[in-house]
């Protein structure tokens, strides 16, 4: 492991449970032997960021000014690098990006670049009504000359609903099996890979748990803030 690594800065806390899902799996990702070689991470468990999928149906404010303070805390904290454990967020990084002077990873162009590289030609995506809305993943998949398939109307209902009960604790058999049954309807839509566009799929559902691949958008990011923080994988 090099001697000096970048110091990482997460805008977290959407939800809290995603990012300390993230934090949890760059410490078992890490290549460590003693507790020194593991990465210095500056978390701001932001829990009052207004709420994304509110603001994108006309209720409530924009999360934009909130996210650029976030970010702009941790780079006067001592952030070289900053990630956000959320993919929806991802809508509003041009204030990111212009609020801070250090590099932000994005968890939407890594995730589409691990799905480029695997070359399927219809990948679904799981994500949330405001990051669909906003194009995130449609945008840069096909940009990437893949076709994404989304769920139909009512199997989306469902997968929100199963997103806020994640968010509130609900970890269970019931919203695991639940997010599976989704997942395999993109499949039998044509889906080769299925993206877990949102921080808190991976929680309930993994690779097993599908025919396909799963491209896990926290491990791509994971792995991803790893490598440019200059630690290695295990």
């Amino acid at each position: 492991m090099a001697e000096t690594t970048k110091t990482v800065g997460v805008i977290g806390g959407l939800g809290p449970l995603a990012t300390l899902d993230f934090f949890d799996r760059v410490l078992k990702r890490t290549r460590a032997v003693k507790e020194q070689e593991h990465l210095r991470l500056i978390i701001d468990n932001n829990t009052k960021i207004p709420d994304r999928n509110a603001f994108m149906r006309g209720e409530g404010p924009s999360p934009g000014p909130a996210l650029a303070a976030s970010a702009k805390g941790l780079e006067v904290a001592g952030a070289e690098v900053i990630v956000m454990a959320c993919n929806t967020t991802h809508i509003w990084e041009a204030e990111i990006r212009a609020a801070i002077s250090v590099p932000f990873l994005s968890i939407i162009d890594e995730t589409a670049a691990a799905v480029a590289d695997l070359r399927p030609e219809a990948v679904g995506v799981l994500a949330v009504d405001a990051c669909l809305k906003g194009g995130l993943y449609q945008d840069a998949l096909k940009k990437a000359g893949v076709k994404p398939l989304l769920l139909s109307e009512d199997s989306q209902k469902t997968f929100m609903d199963l997103i806020y009960r994640i968010k509130s604790g609900d970890t269970g058999d019931t919203v695991k099996r639940a997010m599976v049954t989704l997942a395999r309807r993109l499949e039998a839509q044509g889906a080769e890979a299925i993206i877990a566009g949102c921080t808190e799929i991976p929680i309930v559902l993994s690779v097993d748990d599908i025919d396909g691949e799963l491209v896990s958008s926290t491990d791509v990011l994971v792995e991803r803030t790893i490598l440019f923080a200059g630690a290695q994988l295990w």
